[in-house]
């Protein structure tokens, strides 16, 4: 009996990596480990579970002792200033993951980024490809650190080319329940925009990036990608659908603020979440790779994402707490309803594979005792691994 892929998915105790991790689950001859520091709030069932710092020196040991073939690595912490701590476990996580997947010879690994990595600048093309330079804000910690960890992936393929290494680059990600710098940026009433700016805004939904890094981890598909809702918006249209006041400000009060000792203590990071470049100058991705080699595409486009932003907005403004705990669980129903008809359609898909095998039925009688025997002891060795 084959075995069973063994993927392993770090930072679990975060959002993204139990996302990624109870989606894995999901899926059909998986077993998914899951690696943090911390112990996450409520695992998904069938998740292997490990309370293990990605920096520890043993890494490469239990990789190849779980006979580990992928690894999705979303153990990162953002910063909206740099950091040494965040640097350590970002930058120098990475590159201790990449290199004990390396010694133990995990086929391939999968990192998520950001377009952000880019930089916004005025002599930006109008589509940045994927071989676009890495020119990304250095004032910001989150995106410096991505940056460094990418410059570190281009020479370990180069070195490693026998390992497939998947690095998607989202856009600006906006849902429900994720904390991310455009969430904050479009929440917050004083966040402005600048004053004769209005840039070309890509957008993608919590959702569509679960479901994209489950793809990279399912799917052979080495290389960088860009992955975003294919409609690119104007700044103060996003802000419009968001439900989001117009305020702007001059540019140069915007980078004064940022230059200011005390920023964190006077909340300016809070109401300016992102670095100013990006709400002056374009940095929208091409999406080309995306559609043609990834094989992927976002179910939500820019405008559903942010209609639905404003509806969630709107409920919790205004509505009682009763309600918007009504609203909370009937979209929890219609989430599981969702994954269940994902099951029944994976399901299907596997017993179509199933049916266009040869048919076993004319094997002899003598054969039949033997084949399943060795299928129950496969299944008993499976198991066996699992519970160790």
């Amino acid at each position: 009996m084959a075995r069973s892929k063994t993927v392993l998915v770090t930072g679990v105790a975060g959002y993204w990596g139990t996302q990624v991790a109870d989606r894995l689950v999901t899926e059909t001859d998986f077993h998914v480990i899951g690696l943090d520091a911390s112990r996450p709030e409520q695992g998904a069932q069938g998740l292997d579970f490990l309370q293990i710092d990605v920096r520890n020196p043993a890494l490469v040991d239990l990789l190849r002792a779980e006979e580990v073939d992928a690894v999705c690595h979303l153990a990162f912490v953002d910063a909206l200033q740099p950091n040494e701590a965040a640097f350590d476990l970002n930058v120098m996580g990475a590159t201790k993951v990449l290199g004990a997947c390396a010694e133990a010879g995990v086929s391939k690994v999968v990192l998520k980024s950001s377009t952000a990595v880019y930089g916004a600048r005025p002599s930006n093309s109008a589509f940045l490809t994927e071989d676009h330079p890495l020119r990304g804000s250095r004032r910001v910690g989150t995106i410096r650190d991505m940056v460094q960890i990418e410059a570190f992936c281009n020479g370990f393929c180069r070195q490693r080319a026998e390992m497939a290494v998947t690095v998607l680059r989202f856009s600006s990600i906006v849902g429900p329940a994720a904390v991310t710098p455009m969430n904050r940026y479009l929440e917050d009433g004083w966040a402005p925009s600048l004053v004769g700016f209005d840039p070309l805004m890509q957008l993608i939904h919590e959702d569509d990036v679960v479901e994209a890094l489950v793809h990279a981890v399912v799917n052979d598909v080495p290389g960088p990608f860009n992955v975003a809702a294919e409609d690119a918006l104007p700044l103060n249209k996003v802000r419009g659908l968001a439900g989001k006041r117009r305020r702007a400000v001059l540019h140069p009060f915007a980078y004064w603020g940022l230059g200011l000792p005390g920023r964190r203590s006077l909340g300016i990071g809070r109401h300016l979440p992102l670095d100013p470049d990006y709400l002056r100058y374009p940095w929208v991705a091409d999406l080309t790779k995306m559609r043609d080699e990834l094989d992927f595409s976002p179910r939500y486009t820019a405008e559903e994402v942010l209609l639905e932003f404003a509806e969630q907005k709107r409920m919790r403004q205004h509505l009682p707490q009763s309600a918007v705990l009504a609203q909370s669980e009937e979209r929890l129903r219609a989430i599981i309803k969702q994954r269940e008809r994902g099951r029944e359609w994976r399901e299907a898909q596997a017993e179509a594979v199933a049916e266009t095998k040869p048919d076993d039925g004319a094997r002899s009688d003598a054969e039949a005792p033997s084949d399943i025997s060795e299928t129950g002891a496969g299944s008993n060795v499976e198991q066996g691994g699992e519970d160790e």
